[in-house]
């Protein structure tokens, strides 16, 4: 029996300070991620890249610098692997804060911390992130 893949777009974003961290998120306890969610019905990407951050670390003064592109993965799974349920794209933009206080709002996302932008892509838990991340580094301020 196979599963049906389900197509959906998220929005997301590197989110930067003023000491040059990164924003990273935890996702239901068990992986670290950059803040992104599911674009809802009607909601312009960039929109929901800011709410996702908003929800996900409670940074919400977020000036935006640029768009950093897309890419695909699975959705991870609760073992940690990849949810072949569903496949996502994502869109990616880069914003520059000057809030430090990380308080989330989902309780899904139980935590953010602000980390070392050279330490960012070995914390993230999906290899595809990870790869994202590392692909764009260079354009980070």
């Amino acid at each position: 029996m196979s599963v049906e893949t389900k197509q959906t777009e998220s929005a997301g974003g590197v989110v930067i300070n003023e000491n040059g961290e990164v924003l990273i998120v935890n996702q239901r306890g068990r992986a670290w991620s950059l803040p992104k969610g599911h674009i809802e019905a009607g909601e312009e990407k960039l929109a929901a890249a800011k709410r996702e951050i908003y929800e996900e670390s409670g940074v919400n003064q977020l000036e935006l610098i640029s768009e950093l592109g897309d890419y695909q993965r699975y959705k991870t799974s609760i073992e940690g692997g990849h949810d072949f349920s569903e496949h996502k794209t994502i869109f990616m933009f880069l914003f520059r804060t000057s809030q430090r206080e990380l308080k989330p709002i989902d309780p899904d996302n139980p935590e953010a911390r602000w980390v070392n932008k050279s330490e960012a892509a070995d914390l993230l838990t999906n290899p595809k992130d990870k790869e994202f991340f590392r692909s764009i580094i260079s354009k980070l301020p």
